[in-house]
């Protein structure tokens, strides 16, 4: 047994040593100049920075790959989404392939997948519209199903069909069979461990199921956009917006579910009079700031977690090397492993900050006299 380990060893010595010596003679029959401009000619064939961005960022398509990409015969395989357009000359509805490639439809065209208006017009800004700044005669409203859209339609979908499943089966036993016995764990430990010593035994029932809708939507949707290289792999939970909804969903469970309890104490804090014009502004600047938290902790996670993926495996095409192949590929895969219990640690976090801030907010407090 421990020869052939010897030789195992042996072998993928001198396989590595082969590799790291033609790659060397490779790098010294350059001159710093021509190496220098080959670094060049490389970079600007493969931009790492647009292919990072377009595999986290939403698109009004649904692009799958490039077939014989920088030719003359280049062909996009893409699934196109349907637009949805206002603006002053009224409502305009198409597929995106109508406008895909350079194409121009009814005054729209895709740039980078995004839909731009050749009549220069600009997309409507929630801000920019409430200021004045944009109105029907500058701006377009884009009310589109974009590839992040689709990704919620698919989300749903898989979700109903897993949990629609599990509801037959326990109709029909309630011992757990197929994919319940690896969910049924799950949702016990959300119960136990999440909501009750958050919520309470006597409330936590009202909110459980928010705590497991929103745990197994973003677990799952972290778990799909792990596939950053596949064609249907995306970002939905690395998108600010959905993160955003999503904070703003606990927010309103807060805010409309508070007794009188909290409400005391966030406007008669147990403080001395006096500190009440500085403790009082901070209770309610608190109030945002939880959920704006949460929306900013699961953006920047799983985003970043793509973005270093990407950029580590973007390295071996800019430089074109077997050297950064050997680091990039057993790297790339550790943090792409590491995702798999960021996705779920990610889930379990907003789940139990939300079941905390909405504890806080139904709990009674004790009544305590300002001192």
């Amino acid at each position: 047994m421990n020869k052939r380990i010897s030789s195992l060893f042996f072998v993928l010595f001198l396989t590595l040593s082969s590799v790291f010596t033609y790659a060397q003679q490779e790098v010294e029959a350059k001159t710093p100049e021509s190496l220098e401009q080959t670094i060049v000619e490389d970079n600007q064939k493969f931009d790492a920075k647009e292919m990072i961005m377009s595999h986290i960022s939403d698109a009004n398509e649904w692009h799958i790959l490039t077939l014989n990409e920088g030719t003359a015969e280049e062909k996009h395989i893409s699934i196109p989404l349907p637009v949805i357009i206002k603006d002053k000359n009224g409502l305009h509805m198409f597929m995106s392939s109508a406008i895909a490639h350079g194409h121009e439809h009814e005054g729209y065209t895709l740039e980078n997948g995004i839909v731009k208006s050749t009549q220069g017009l600009e997309q409507a800004k929630l801000f920019s519209v409430m200021s004045g700044k944009q109105t029907e005669a500058n701006a377009f409203y884009d009310f589109s199903i974009t590839k992040n859209v689709a990704a919620i339609f698919i989300s749903i979908f898989f979700m109903l069909l897993v949990f629609i499943g599990m509801a037959r089966g326990y109709g029909k036993s309630l011992v757990p069979s197929g994919f319940g016995r690896f969910m049924e764990p799950v949702i016990l430990f959300i119960r136990d461990e999440v909501a009750i010593p958050n919520i309470g035994a006597k409330k936590y029932k009202k909110y459980m199921p928010y705590l497991l809708t929103v745990f197994f939507f973003i677990w799952f949707n972290n778990m799909f956009g792990l596939i950053p290289f596949a064609p249907f792999g995306y970002n939905l939970t690395g998108n600010i917006a959905t993160t955003a909804v999503l904070a703003i969903i606990t927010l309103l469970i807060t805010i409309f579910s508070a007794n009188k309890d909290y409400w005391k104490h966030i406007f008669m804090p147990p403080v001395p009079l006096l500190l009440y014009p500085i403790m009082v502004p901070i209770e309610i600047i608190g109030i945002f700031t939880k959920p704006f938290a949460l929306m900013m902790r699961l953006f920047a996670n799983i985003t970043a977690g793509h973005i270093m993926v990407l950029a580590i495996m973007s390295l071996i095409f800019i430089f074109k090397t077997p050297l950064l192949g050997f680091a990039s590929v057993p790297l790339g895969l550790f943090i792409g492993v590491l995702e798999l219990l960021v996705a779920a640690l990610q889930a379990y976090i907003f789940t139990v900050l939300s079941a905390l801030f909405i504890g806080i907010a139904v709990q009674e407090h004790e009544h305590e006299g300002a001192h």
